[in-house]
């Protein structure tokens, strides 16, 4: 056994001195090029699966800020409103892990613009329907934030009366083409009058602001202040139709749904963390993302595979004689083996250093601070450092075989053969 072990570590000493010789009587420009086109197949790896699955998390990160909190509760199934609502608030403000709640009344109706002008016979009404939502803003606030998406005019507040915030998607200057599920108002802004009927009362309202976040959910709604929605929907009894919740930094929304569910809060309501709620097609397109990320990245992977492989076989093949020669005195084949595997090494370990100073030093504190800039998200760039480095090991042990195996192929050749070039 220690015969053994000796052998081994006398074959990477041996190994690694013809290795460092190899590469400083190299070519500095073949080493350098190297280096580089690992360091661009590691970001490769990295960068562009980053990019498409940080796309979603994006999207994700929006929805569960602007909209869902960290928990969110909502109506069950057949049921109109979340029943025994201020019994629930109460339980949720007794719970020492959340920050804050804000309750939402939630109902549908139609809004109408440009009313006062007279159509012609064969022109439509310029209305919609739309998800009519009512909030106390400073609770929202505490939340969401909601208020800091408000891209023209004001938020609401709470003393508020006969006045709307529109989500951006319900107006046709930010939602310009129009397909059966979006239909918008026209010519409708800031300071413009709309009338809005909710379960049959039809008022006039004012246009005071307009919200964007890049969540469907918040985008296609139209905010009131929860008191005027209350009375409009006859919702004397307090029950509300959603409730979003913030936690406090560290808190586990698992756990604190398990804390609501023993409350038998699931009675009354639909518990979810913000993960559980979010659409399917969100969840969906992470998956696809991902895998769209894995296979452009193997591609690459597989170039600088190839690469390697060509730049150690051609090497090890014009320097046969060198190697026949080393062989005719004495050094082993594990020990030569070892020398081009360790230049693998060497290539692929200064390419993956490179790259993740380039990454973590300039690419994603970019992104961070200038996110794309897509319909539905700002796409940041995700690269955990965990995953970053599993993809640089995976290039490494890749490069390591692509090293061995031209070494291995002519090393085994004929001792007399390689020394007289056969």
């Amino acid at each position: 056994m220690r015969a053994n072990i000796g052998y081994f570590l006398t074959s990477l000493r041996i190994g690694l001195f013809m290795a460092i010789r190899q590469i400083k009587r190299g070519s500095w420009w073949t080493t350098t090029l190297i280096i580089f086109v690992m360091s661009l197949t590691f970001l490769n790896l990295v960068v562009v699966t980053g990019i498409l699955v940080g796309l979603i998390e994006s999207a994700s990160e929006v929805n569960r800020t602007f909209f869902a909190g960290d928990l969110i509760i909502s109506t069950l199934e057949k049921k109109t409103s979340i029943e025994n609502s201020p019994r629930i608030l109460e339980i949720i403000n007794n719970q020492p892990g959340i920050a804050a709640a804000t309750p939402r009344y939630v109902g549908g109706g139609t809004l109408e613009a440009n009313y006062q002008t007279l159509r012609k016979t064969d022109e439509t009404s310029n209305s919609v329907s739309s998800v009519i939502v009512g909030i106390d803003p400073e609770k929202e606030n505490a939340v969401t934030r909601l208020g800091t998406k408000t891209i023209e005019g004001e938020f609401l507040s709470k003393d508020d009366g006969d006045v709307v915030v529109l989500g951006a998607y319900k107006l046709s200057q930010y939602l310009p083409i129009e397909s059966p599920g979006f239909q918008t108002l026209k010519n409708v802004g800031i300071g413009s009058r709309i009338r809005m009927t909710i379960n049959g009362s039809t008022r006039e309202y004012l246009v005071k602001g307009i919200l964007k976040t890049k969540a469907d959910e918040i985008d296609m709604r139209v905010f009131v202040n929860d008191k005027l929605l209350r009375n409009l929907m006859g919702r004397y009894d307090y029950s509300v139709n959603e409730i979003a919740i913030k936690l406090r930094p560290g808190v586990d929304p698992k756990m604190v749904k398990q804390a609501l569910l023993a409350y038998d809060v699931d009675r009354y309501a639909k518990v979810q963390t913000w993960e559980e709620a979010e659409p399917k097609f969100v969840k969906d397109m992470k998956a696809t993302f991902a895998l769209l990320g894995n296979i452009i990245g193997s591609i690459g992977l597989a170039v600088a595979t190839i690469t390697i492989f060509i730049v150690i076989f051609v090497n090890a093949i014009t320097r046969r004689k060198y190697i026949g020669i080393l062989k005719g005195i004495g050094i082993d084949s594990t020990a030569i083996q070892f020398s081009y595997v360790l230049q693998s090494l060497f290539y692929a370990s200064i390419g993956i250093i490179l790259g993740l100073a380039i990454l973590y030093g300039g690419l994603k504190p970019y992104f961070d601070a200038n996110p794309i800039n897509f319909p539905f998200s700002d796409g940041r760039l995700n690269a955990p450092l965990f995953g970053t480095l599993i993809r640089g090991l995976v290039l490494l042990v890749a490069t390591l075989i692509a090293g061995f195996i031209p070494a291995k192929l002519v090393v085994r050749q004929n001792t007399l053969d390689a020394i007289l070039g056969r």
